[in-house]
């Protein structure tokens, strides 16, 4: 099945290319006025420099999965990691908003074919008593990437131009690329040539029912949540219920065998990490927005303040993986959903005009412990008893779940903060959002503004708790209560006389 190599070389190799598609999640959006300022273009268009890659990432999230175990992982990883990082270069290159946006739903195909790979492989090429501290890496890069973007997205943009957060990419692209070359085993496909046949109809209906209820929900924060929008929304909903029925019918193989849902603990995780992305999402708003309006901190200034998030994280992923082995799995997830809504909440009553800046030192460290805890350990639980055959299909289905809850987190909390401005007598909804888009927040109003910042951090604390309650029912996995029955079949003479 795997040639002779080192897997943890393999997986250096992988994440190399992981880190990359998972940091333009979020590297682009603290540029945006930079580009918008070089490109002559507005707030709505240039919101799409992002929309489009958050867009084709999860919509073709699902089918890419699935190709991996039908065309081997390591080819499809390898096919997407070039396609983003020429798309990469497309960006960098950009004379015009609509290149920059249509280079930049390109990168999103690229990270799609990438993203679920990384995480079959693991599930392939390591043993199920060493997968918890690959899958920690794999995790905690994850969240390293979400935590890190936003601060390189601002020092480039500021220090050397915002083209280059895009030409970074083409050398680390290349260097992964010969990684994996040079590491990453050739595995052999688990899928029968009888049922080897890619499901079309279920690919055609997923990526339609992706891409409208991605689309809605991110063009609804942007437009006021217009009747079409919600229309769109609907309609998305509807077809993936059309696909999710399709699913169980199909006699072909199906894009999504609706069997991993089955295991208990890969479905409980998967909605657990959809609202850990969701909140992560949701955070960076709120906070980001107060430490540079109330606070009138810099965006490399409020980047750098929550930097210990990013380093605490990286420090306590092999911490995490140590131990993820010897303890019941639902501990750490739940400990860590429930340490980052305290840390939170915390936050939420230190967003006034004069409270002291160093705790929030305190409080950034505290978080990167939180998603040390989280990202690695629900990756673990989720695909530890996927049959190998699957792993692809429940990587796309884990990572579709993932992106979803970063784009509904990103969507509610725009809603939310506009909503609680205008309680705070703000202006309307609309006027209000604009207002702090450009930076109009007089000086009068920003005790209120803070205050209603503070009130929107209440958003991701519930998600952050809906997390911990369906981490909560996670079961210990079937492989720790494997060895007892093994002796079972043959009696010690029967043993003996063979």
């Amino acid at each position: 099945m795997t040639a002779e190599r080192n897997p943890w070389s393999a997986l250096t190799a992988l994440v190399v290319g992981y880190f990359m598609v998972v940091l333009d999640m979020t590297i682009v959006a603290v540029a945006n006025p930079v580009i918008m300022e070089s490109l002559n273009t507005g707030v709505s268009q240039v919101v799409w420099a992002t929309s489009a890659y958050l867009l084709t990432f999860a919509a073709l999230l699902l089918p890419a999965g699935r190709l991996g175990d039908y065309l081997g992982p390591r080819s499809v990883y390898l096919w997407g990691l070039a396609l983003f990082t020429l798309a990469s270069l497309g960006c960098g290159l950009a004379d015009s908003v609509t290149v920059l946006i249509a280079a930049r739903a390109v990168q999103g195909v690229g990270a799609a074919m990438v993203t679920p790979q990384t995480m079959a492989m693991i599930t392939r090429i390591f043993p199920p008593e060493r997968r918890s501290a690959a899958m920690s890496l794999w995790g905690g890069v994850a969240g390293l990437a979400n935590l890190v973007g936003p601060l390189l997205g601002g020092v480039l943009a500021d220090q050397v131009g915002w083209e280059w957060i895009f030409f970074s990419n083409v050398p680390v692209g290349a260097a992964g690329l010969i990684l994996a070359i040079r590491f990453v085993p050739v595995l052999t496909s688990h899928t029968s040539e009888r049922r080897r046949r890619f499901d079309i109809p279920g690919v055609v209906l997923s990526f339609t029912g992706m891409f409208l209820l991605v689309f809605g929900i991110q063009e609804g924060g942007n437009r006021g949540w217009e009747a079409w929008l919600g229309w769109m929304i609907a309609a998305g909903v509807a077809v993936l219920v059309v696909f999710t029925v399709y699913q169980g019918r199909t006699t072909r193989e199906p894009l999504l065998p609706l069997s991993i849902f089955r295991d208990r603990n890969f479905a409980l995780s998967s909605v657990a990490v959809a609202a850990a992305a969701a909140a992560v999402a949701a955070i960076m708003v709120p906070l980001y927005f107060y430490l540079e309006q109330v606070r009138s901190l810099s965006g490399v200034g409020a980047g750098l303040l929550l930097a210990p998030m990013a380093i605490l994280a990286m420090l306590f992923v092999p911490v995490v993986g140590m131990f993820g082995d010897r303890l019941h799995p639902r501990l750490i997830p739940v400990a860590g959903f429930t340490l980052f809504a305290a840390t939170l909440m915390g936050f939420a009553t230190l967003m006034t005009p004069d409270s002291p800046i160093p705790v929030f030192l305190v409080g950034a460290a505290l978080a990167g412990i939180a998603n040390a805890c989280l990202w690695p350990s629900l990756a673990v639980t989720a695909t530890l008893n996927l049959p190998l055959h699957q792993a692809g299909a429940g990587a796309g289905a884990y990572n579709t779940m993932r992106q979803v809850g970063s784009v509904l987190g990103s969507a509610a909390i725009a809603a939310v903060v506009a909503s609680r401005m205008a309680v705070h007598d703000l202006g309307g909804e609309r006027a209000a959002a604009e207002g702090v888009a450009a930076g109009e927040v007089p000086e009068s109003a920003m005790a209120a503004f803070g205050a209603a910042l503070s009130e929107s951090m209440y958003l991701p604390v519930a998600l952050l708790v809906l997390g911990a309650v369906t981490a909560a029912f996670i079961i210990r996995r079937a492989t720790d209560a494997a060895p007892a029955p093994a002796p079972a079949p043959a009696p010690p003479k029967q043993q003996a006389e063979d």
